[in-house]
């Protein structure tokens, strides 16, 4: 086995010393778990509670900012997707830390027509384990890691996906759905 020597070992050791995005290992869910109860305000003011949607399956992702291009991806697969999800009775719910104002706006630019939901103090990101240090051009932060969680009709994690990529959030769920392995 060949080992690395000069600049390529400098740039091994840093890659490996890099922060990646990714959410606290601690307390991060798994299909069987219970889903943490939420009731967070959506773009239009109205109070969404998780424990209202019992008896269907919903797909909650949350995103780190509206309407920035990896967000709108995601969400904007998540809306040309809601009619097939529909009809497996599946509801979708966006989350993020912003404002309900911005979340409106985002809402009213790509017709995405679903509840996109303010957590701006990140209690309800904390208690799904998607609340994260990141790392963008060196620079550390804490800040949404882009997640999505399918949960069941009794309220159960059927499916999760930490840092899961803008476009295979969708494909992700309908693998599940289908009987697929996560």
């Amino acid at each position: 086995m060949a080992t690395k020597k000069g600049p390529e070992k400098k740039r091994a050791r840093a890659a490996a010393k890099k922060p990646k995005a990714r959410a606290a290992t601690r307390g991060a869910l798994a299909p069987g778990d219970k889903a943490p109860a939420f009731a967070l305000t959506d773009q239009t003011g109205v109070l969404y509670n998780l424990a209202d949607h019992r008896g269907r399956k919903v797909l909650v992702y949350f995103y780190p900012k509206a309407d920035t291009p990896g967000c709108t991806v995601q969400s904007c697969s998540v809306r040309d997707a809601r009619a097939a999800l529909g009809k497996r009775a599946v509801d979708a719910i966006g989350i993020s830390p912003d404002k309900p104002s911005a979340q409106q706006k985002f809402d009213a630019k790509y017709g995405l027509g679903f509840p996109l939901l303010a957590d701006e103090d990140h209690a309800v990101a904390s208690a799904f384990g998607v609340w994260g240090e990141k790392s963008m051009y060196g620079r550390r932060y804490m800040g949404i890691v882009r997640s999505a969680f399918l949960i069941d009709e009794k309220g159960r994690i059927e499916g999760a996906w930490y840092g899961v990529s803008p476009k295979d959030t969708v494909p992700e769920v309908f693998a599940v759905l289908a009987g697929r392995c996560q």
